[in-house]
């Protein structure tokens, strides 16, 4: 947590707390309906963002598919509040699969939001073990319709590793991800909630993770983050304000986001 806030960049959840969805990996409560939504929690959000100084507010939520809009229209009205508050913040927004719906994803990106990010998860073979109520190319979809519609927006992924997947299977996920237009990916040590989440099969050691992000980053990511404790938000100022605009078009070396990055020099 300290060295989050000493990069001035935090995660908020929004949308509730009970997911209708029932992953296997996942530690969040579950229900057929999600909470009322609070019409006033993207003003809070970008209130709470703004005390705290951030920098790069990273926007995740639970699984809305009990609401018509799944939460996309709280996602967008969430970056919208923030960036009126926050004018010069960067938003990253770790959305859930929307059914792979273009104006469901259309309104997140309209809203303002920088870098686009959705977890494939897994491979492709543990999915529906992983995430039954999700989709393999449902989610490949999701990023690459957010690319087609925003190309100057960052997109973003990542897996969790340590379910049973073999190093093949990652980088053909790897190359699934590149042909969907994702710049970013981030690999972390899955780590079991509870008795009667998913078992762990393997512990990844660093050095393999390092391994790993350094052929991912030969095949053609502009970045990948790599470590058993790295989740989807780690580091996220410092990726997006590393990567070279000249090789993506994305606005991640612009000399704002230099000035963004000077909060993580020292620490």
């Amino acid at each position: 947590m300290q060295e989050c806030y000493s990069r001035n960049t935090a995660t908020f959840m929004i949308l509730g707390k009970v997911c209708t969805r029932h992953c296997g990996f996942c530690g969040v409560e579950s229900g057929s309906l999600g909470e009322v939504l609070r019409s006033d929690e993207p003003e809070r959000v970008a209130f709470a963002a703004q005390e705290l100084g951030l920098k790069y507010i990273v926007i995740t939520s639970v699984t809305r598919d009990d609401l018509d809009d799944e939460g996309a229209g709280h996602y967008a009205a969430t970056v919208r509040a923030i960036k009126a508050m926050i004018p010069d913040s960067r938003v990253e927004t770790l959305t859930p699969d929307f059914h792979a719906s273009e104006d469901l994803i259309a309104r997140v990106l309209e809203a303002g939001t920088d870098v686009f990010n959705h977890n494939l998860e897994t491979v492709e073979r543990l999915q529906k073990i992983a995430r039954p109520q999700a989709d393999y190319r449902r989610s490949l979809t999701v990023l690459e319709t957010a690319k087609r519609i925003s190309p100057d927006v960052v997109t973003k992924s990542g897996l969790m590793l340590g379910l049973g997947e073999t190093e093949s299977e990652v980088f053909e996920a790897g190359r699934h991800l590149l042909s969907a237009g994702v710049s970013v990916l981030t690999l972390g040590q899955y780590l079991r909630p509870t008795a009667h989440h998913l078992e762990v099969k393997e512990y990844i050691s660093p050095g393999r993770f390092a391994d790993l992000a350094n052929r991912l980053e030969a095949m053609g990511f502009q970045k990948v983050v790599a470590g058993p404790y790295v989740r989807s938000s780690y580091r996220a100022l410092e990726t997006y304000s590393r990567l070279p605009v000249e090789n993506t078009g994305c606005p991640g070396r612009a000399k704002h986001d230099e000035i963004l990055l000077g909060g993580e020099k020292n620490a």
